[in-house]
């Protein structure tokens, strides 16, 4: 059986591959994706340090709700409000036509400033979680 410890670690380890492959998207100028994929990797670093503290259910996708779940085991979350309210903004209307305007698909709704800034967000959220690692 797998433990705590070791889920953890795999939900981190995505949540790394997920930031490496928003990093990826804005270099080929797929902003929409780097703006999901960077909402992904703050998501999963949330959820990796919740597993880690001995969650085994995690079900909700929104930041400022799993933020506020991380801020319960540890106050220091909470100088994360900003960059997980940001990033959730990024969950559904990056991809799909009709989540903010019908006649602009998000793949060109969507610049390189906006993949910028949320990149930089998940990046704090991973330093953030990584200095409260177990190891």
């Amino acid at each position: 059986m797998t433990g705590r410890a070791e889920i953890a670690r795999t939900w981190l380890e995505q949540a790394e591959a997920d930031l490496a492959a928003a990093q990826d998207s804005a270099a080929a100028r797929h902003y929409e994706w780097a703006c999901f994929q960077a909402q992904q990797a703050g998501e999963k670093a949330l959820k990796a340090f919740l597993y880690g503290r001995g969650r085994t259910s995690i079900i909700t996708h929104s930041l400022r709700r799993l933020r506020e779940e991380c801020a319960g085991e540890h106050p220091a979350f909470a100088q994360l409000d900003d960059a997980c309210r940001f990033l959730d903004q990024y969950y559904i209307a990056t991809r799909y036509p009709n989540g903010l305007d019908q006649e602009v698909p998000p793949a060109r709704y969507y610049d390189k400033k906006d993949a910028e800034q949320c990149i930089e967000f998940a990046h704090s959220i991973l330093e953030h979680v990584k200095r409260f690692w177990p190891g």
